[in-house]
């Protein structure tokens, strides 16, 4: 499987270290009313979707950044990588 990297181009997925679905970049506030059940749902609760799915990638093997990958995890197409700062970024996180 080919990862075409935003910066780096056309990388084996060899270079990289799967995390996990993509919602993890959105951590709930510790200081909610419900943070500990908020926090329960964010390390236990995963979605195993069949079709397109949004996932974490890390490059462990070049230049160390975090990918956000759709994924098809029925054909493993990959129809689109986006640096997952800047996924963060867009939805106002600062890191």
């Amino acid at each position: 499987m080919i990862i075409n990297h935003p910066l780096l181009g056309p990388r084996d997925a060899a270079e990289f270290v799967y995390l996990g679905d993509a919602a993890l970049i959105d951590r709930p506030d510790w200081q909610a009313e419900d943070a500990m059940q908020q926090f329960h749902d964010y390390a236990y609760l995963r979605d195993n979707p069949a079709g397109p799915h949004r996932e974490l990638w890390y490059h462990e093997q070049g230049d160390r950044s975090w990918l956000v990958v759709t994924r098809d995890t029925t054909t493993h197409e990959i129809t689109d990588v986006q640096m997952a700062r800047d996924v963060a970024r867009s939805r106002g996180r600062d890191k």
